[in-house]
């Protein structure tokens, strides 16, 4: 599968890739009016931070306890409901006068089940697609991830200003009903992946089982941690330039859009494995120029030249699938996208403590200095390319990997 025609013309492809683009617009407008709302109420970068980056934190406990549904649960129920989770959630973040306490408990809540989604949304692209066009269907739902965040922060800057946060808020649960809508009657009745019923058990064994492999460790590490770094940085774009934010968002998704479709689509097999440590590099060295403190222009350009290197992301996904058995190929993702968005969740704490005692400027140029670090150190591990599957580990009946 090489052309975006074959691709779209793949049984299922399309309603999975309106049902995942409607759910990035509504988390962009939603996070954005959440992270505006809790600035607005408190004026800590921190809470503002972790109002947006936060719920991320909660797919530690998602990745520990509830993962191995991912290949367990019947995707379209799976995606259908837990679509209506979030819109239910959204709207009950948009009542006046909610305590901080109840808000975030709220978002970690969503946190916990999204660990699941990312894990069944995953299994089913692999599902659909299978080896031979994963690569180019996951850069095309990368490309409509930044295409919407381009856009879902540009129309979330307006709908704050026009309806309020609040509003905003109301609006992201109306596109996570119009998400559910699609995965109901879009994709068809698929059973389980696995069979057996999800446990914290399971859960544990799966990810042990997926961890034992050295070469797995490397591609799970630099998978979640130079990324997680530079979404530390993002996450102080509403307290570093408050009137801007929406800007500088949708900057970085330009700049994601265009590493996703060079890489995805126009860079051969051959060439793939000398991208990966330059595109993480990639990712950082640009945010070092706000410890000079730039001016609005240069700080866009910079953000945006730095988001081409999340097209990293894309090469080491198919390294991970290339080491993973295809009955784990959800939890395997699951694992992927909840590891990321916990470490995005941590720096974001980490970037707004820094940020709280010294500036925002600052702690960007520290996350950004931390992850250039981590990728060279994690560079002699992800030399050498695999050349197919490993062979899975011995393991108990209950297992998905028999």
């Amino acid at each position: 599968m090489r052309t975006y025609r074959e691709l779209f013309q793949a049984p299922e492809f399309t309603p999975l890739f309106l049902n995942t683009t409607t759910q990035i617009a509504a988390s962009t407008v939603s996070g954005l009016a959440m992270g505006t709302l809790m600035y607005s109420a408190t004026g800590s970068p921190l809470l503002s931070a972790l109002a947006m980056f936060g719920p991320s934190l909660a797919q530690v406990v998602g990745a520990t306890t509830l993962l191995s549904a991912a290949d367990r649960l019947p995707p379209r129920a799976a995606l259908t409901g837990m679509a209506l989770l979030f819109a239910l959630g959204t709207a009950a973040l948009a009542v006046p006068g909610l305590p901080v306490w109840v808000s975030f408990a709220i978002l970690l809540g969503l946190g916990t089940i999204a660990a699941v989604g990312g894990g069944v949304r995953g299994g089913l692209l692999n599902e659909i697609l299978r080896t031979d066009g994963y690569l180019l269907g996951r850069s095309v739902l990368n490309m409509s991830v930044g295409t919407m965040q381009i856009l879902g922060y540009g129309a979330g800057g307006v709908l704050v200003g026009v309806l309020s946060p609040r509003g905003t808020l109301l609006t992201g649960a109306a596109l996570y009903i119009a998400a559910a809508a699609v995965a109901r009657f879009g994709l068809r009745r698929r059973p389980p992946r696995a069979a057996g019923r999800p446990s914290v058990a399971e859960t544990w064994r799966n990810n042990a089982l997926l961890w034992s492999s050295a070469p797995r460790r490397y591609v799970y590490l630099a998978l979640w941690l130079p990324n997680g770094l530079i979404v530390g940085c993002e996450a102080l774009f509403v307290a570093h330039a408050p009137g801007h934010a929406g800007l500088l968002f949708a900057s970085a998704a330009f700049g994601m859009l265009i590493g996703d479709t060079l890489v995805g689509r126009f860079v051969p097999r051959r060439r793939r494995e000398r991208l990966g440590a330059p595109l993480r590099l990639m990712l950082a060295a640009p945010y070092l120029i706000f410890a000079l403190r730039p001016a609005l222009p240069l700080a866009v350009v910079a953000v945006a030249l730095a988001s081409i290197g999340y097209a990293a992301t894309l090469l080491l996904q198919e390294r991970l699938m290339a080491l993973t058995p295809h009955e784990l190929s959800g939890h395997a993702l699951g694992l992927h996208t909840s590891g990321m968005l916990a470490m995005q969740g941590i720096s974001a704490a980490i970037a707004g403590a820094v940020a709280q005692y010294t500036s925002t400027a600052t702690a960007m140029a520290v996350m950004a200095a931390a992850s250039v670090a981590v990728t060279l150190a994690l560079a002699p591990g992800l030399v050498s390319r695999p050349s197919g599957r490993e062979t899975p580990a011995p393991s108990s009946p209950r297992s998905t990997a028999h």
